[in-house]
């Protein structure tokens, strides 16, 4: 399947494509394949404070390649896996979401990203709800302006109930309940929601009332075919007209590839036309 991409740009997730390399030789095979622009998770799943040589490292491996990171997870434990972030999550794991607010934003504006995702956490067994949203308020009001400081935007993201099932975030709508009650105790304005169409099948809902409806609150977007999160093509969704939907909306920014390889990544592009 070929699909028309008209408007859209593309950037590649280097969390789930090109993970058959060192993190160090992803943005160097994305430009390979014709990428300018790549995404990635917080690539230190079990360090939210890495050493200083190892952001350069990753640093000089975007520049050297000629990438340009355009969203950054802020520290959201083991992805892919069962952790679903931090932010809401008392103890340890909120402690190290804050201790890596400061860090992501700071590598952020040094490649010149501006977007930074937080995921908002998995409800905990023994906390009342009403208080782990308190702390998420908190911290994500922190993780805001620290995305302020360095002109970025801070995003917030539904993700499915079937493969989440104690995330509470598992809708657009209450994604963006969430960005508003960011905006509201900041005051800033950047918060912005990230509409990850995969996401959004998965959970059942119309994708392109999806789309219509909420993306113009969308700083990012994402995307892979359901079911199996493979390429556009493996699976059901119609991209083309969910890309003109986007269009439409008047969404300007890119469209992440967060899906898997049916074998080498640099052989997982065949289906964009025009490239």
């Amino acid at each position: 399947m070929e699909v028309s991409f008209r408007n859209t740009e593309f950037d590649v997730n280097l969390s789930i494509l090109f993970t058959e390399l060192p993190l160090l030789a992803r943005p160097a095979a994305a430009a390979a394949a014709g990428f300018t622009k790549v995404e990635l998770w917080w690539p230190w799943p079990d360090d939210p404070e890495p050493p200083e040589a190892e952001l350069a490292a990753l640093r000089d491996a975007l520049d050297a390649a000629g990438t340009r990171l355009t969203a950054l997870n802020f520290y959201a434990g083991r992805l892919p896996g069962p952790d679903r972030g931090a932010a809401s999550v008392p103890g340890e794991e909120s402690a190290r979401f804050r201790a890596n607010v400061d860090v992501a934003a700071g590598f952020a504006a040094s490649v010149g990203c501006r977007a930074l995702n937080a995921l908002y956490g998995n409800r905990v067994d023994g906390v009342a709800p009403g208080v782990q949203d308190a702390l998420a308020l908190e911290n994500l009001a922190y993780a805001a302006r620290a995305a302020d400081r360095v002109g970025a935007i801070l995003l917030i993201e539904a993700l499915n109930a079937a493969e989440s099932p104690s995330y509470p975030l598992t809708d657009a709508a209450s994604a963006v309940e969430i960005v508003d009650k960011v905006d509201a105790a900041t005051g800033l304005g950047n918060a912005r929601l990230l509409l990850d169409l995969y996401h959004v099948a998965m959970g059942g809902a119309d994708v392109r009332e999806v789309v219509d409806r909420y993306a113009g609150r969308a700083g990012h977007v994402q995307i892979a075919d359901v079911p199996g999160r493979g390429a556009p093509g493996t699976g059901a969704l119609d991209f083309a007209d969910l890309f003109s939907r986007l269009d439409a909306a008047g969404y300007d920014g890119p469209v992440g590839l967060e899906y898997r390889a049916d074998g080498p990544s640099a052989n997982a592009f065949g289906w964009l036309a025009g490239r």
